[in-house]
């Protein structure tokens, strides 16, 4: 059975109706992150910036619920434009380990000022 992970502290909880991160079958799986702060204003403002804000969230949350960004076995990637991409990918290759998770990329409509919103899945075993 899913289970929220509550010793999460690294990071400051969320504002809508969900879990920083959710532990199943020897996975964590992590909500989507934005360079969004706890105040609302955005952390930075070009994209490869962003994203290394966002895979730090990401790290400090994994490392809460007792993983890595070795453990990553999937990400979930959304940009607001897609002519962005280079910029991010040259980011995303030298704040990730390798080997590289699986990955996809989409373009999708995020809130003002955010470029980038990233997810993960984490395999942290049984």
């Amino acid at each position: 059975m899913p289970k929220s992970v509550p010793e999460i502290t690294s990071v400051p909880p969320g504002k809508g109706s969900y879990s920083l991160a959710t532990k199943a079958g020897g996975f964590v799986y992590t909500s989507g992150r934005t360079a969004r702060t706890a105040d609302g204003g955005v952390a930075a403002e070009s994209v490869a910036d962003q994203t290394a804000y966002v895979i730090d969230r990401i790290k400090l949350i994994l490392k809460d619920a007792g993983a890595s960004l070795e453990d990553i076995v999937k990400v979930t990637v959304h940009l607001s434009d897609m002519a962005d991409f280079k910029e991010y990918d040259a980011a995303y290759a030298r704040l990730m380990p390798t080997p590289f998770p699986v990955r996809t990329t989409v373009a999708s409509k995020l809130g003002k000022g955010i470029l980038v919103e990233i997810d993960a899945v984490a395999f942290v075993g049984e």
